[in-house]
């Protein structure tokens, strides 16, 4: 029981709301200082400055700094034209746009955060505008927001590839059909709910053939980063690394040169973005890695996966019942936290029964997204609110038929590994 203090210590921090890296470190030290002091202080502090030396750790201020980069250069801009030319005439339009929004930007930003704030300031005051109720667009804004990190090159594909050990490139590549299954499920029922409310559609007629040809040309340099990237890396041209900042460079210029809406001045903000973002999530890791040794040393995983296989060998109900303890655990602690955390602990039970570790990672992922959708701690949820002043009360009552759909396709992604390893193993 001793072994398993800094656990409880690990939740009880997180529920009086202490920074996730705090709680992290605080709890190992706490097993370091007090539970097992066989282990040099000095040597724990090695683990500290070497969980940082990971080449594929660089990748994540290259994708932070994408995002940043995207937000001053008008790549949204020219892709909710898009979007819009596409969709707009439709029954509930914007909230459409909405989502299809978050599709497109989710392989450029790969932030759910970020996406959810965006959105948040371009397009919700927009909706609002049209008759479509407040809480309803925070909930569509921040629903949609969860797709994001599921596209390329989202920031926790790449963390799960580096937890589990598998191949960047092609956790990038698993994300695409999930991604769009999402999107298309919030939109059948985003459709039912227009309708019912009748929301005005943003367009009162199709966009005519050369608008649309007009808005997808400017698009296209905005649509290119994603499968470049893709391509580059199954070819071998570049490194998951490398490929983040060839997406710097190629949004860099397309900012200046296309679209010539980034000015030079703007990359003062751009790097203090991208300092302050990777800050905060390489802090998290470097205590998830402490936290991480911890648990090895005390074979924490090992015994955590020999309980449920204990408790069921069958595949499918094993998958069903870490569903439900991820789901409940997304519900208290924020999502990459959860993921960092528990992926150590059910990866070697999942692996022992088959299931492909890509897969699983998709699962992981969308399942963390819909945690932070859901409250009382989900943070795109927190997000849209605090930035539409939105009651957590009327955020929850409108949120549910769309946490219903990204449940739904949870179900069928969980138990559909050719659906999901379709385009890994085709490419």
């Amino acid at each position: 029981m001793e072994s398993y203090i800094p656990i409880i210590i690990l939740f009880v921090l997180f529920l009086l709301n202490i920074p996730i890296a705090f709680s992290l470190i605080s709890s190992a030290m706490v097993y370091f200082l007090f539970i097992n002091d066989s282990i040099p202080v000095s040597l724990v502090m090695q683990r500290f400055i070497s969980s940082t030396e990971s080449f594929p750790l660089l990748a994540i201020p290259f994708f932070i700094m994408v995002g940043s980069v995207m937000n001053y250069a008008g790549i949204s801009r020219s892709l909710l034209a898009f979007a819009d030319s596409l969709i707009g005439h439709k029954t509930g339009g914007l909230a459409h746009v909405n989502v299809a929004l978050s599709t497109l930007m989710g392989g450029i930003s790969g932030s759910a955060n970020a996406d959810a704030a965006m959105q948040s300031k371009i397009l919700a005051p927009e909706m609002t505008k049209r008759g479509y109720d407040l809480p309803f667009t925070a909930a569509v804004t921040a629903a949609s927001s969860s797709i994001s990190p599921v596209i390329p090159p989202g920031i926790n594909l790449i963390i799960y590839a580096l937890l589990a050990n598998v191949s960047v490139h092609q956790m990038f590549i698993a994300g695409y059909i999930p991604a769009f299954m999402m999107a298309l499920s919030l939109m059948i029922t985003i459709a039912f709910i227009a309708r019912r409310r009748n929301y005005k559609p943003s367009r009162s007629a199709p966009a005519p053939a050369k608008e649309r040809l007009q808005c997808f040309a400017q698009a296209i340099p905005a649509l290119c980063i994603p499968f470049g990237i893709i391509l580059g890396m199954r070819f071998g041209l570049f490194t998951p690394t490398e490929a983040g900042a060839i997406a710097v460079l190629l949004c860099s210029i397309i900012g200046l040169f296309v679209y010539r809406i980034l000015k030079p001045h703007h990359f003062k903000y751009i790097l203090q973005e991208t300092v302050q973002g990777t800050s905060s999530v390489m802090f998290i890791i470097i205590g998830a890695m402490v936290f991480g040794y911890y648990m090895t040393l005390e074979q924490i995983p090992h015994n955590v996966a020999a309980a449920l296989i204990e408790l069921t060998d069958n595949k499918l109900i094993l998958l069903l019942l870490i569903n439900v303890l991820l789901l409940v655990v997304g519900m208290f602690i924020e999502g990459g936290a959860a993921m960092i955390i528990l992926t150590p602990l059910l990866l070697p039970a999942v692996l022992n029964l088959g299931v492909n570790p890509v897969h699983f990672g998709i699962i992981v992922i969308v399942n963390i997204m819909i945690g932070g959708v859901t409250p009382p701690f989900g943070s795109m949820m927190f997000t849209v609110c605090s930035i539409l002043k939105v009651k957590m009360v009327d955020f929850v009552r409108e949120v549910l038929p769309l946490l219903l759909a990204l449940l739904t396709v949870l179900m069928i992604l969980t138990y559909s590994e050719s659906l999901v390893m379709f385009l890994p193993n085709l490419l």
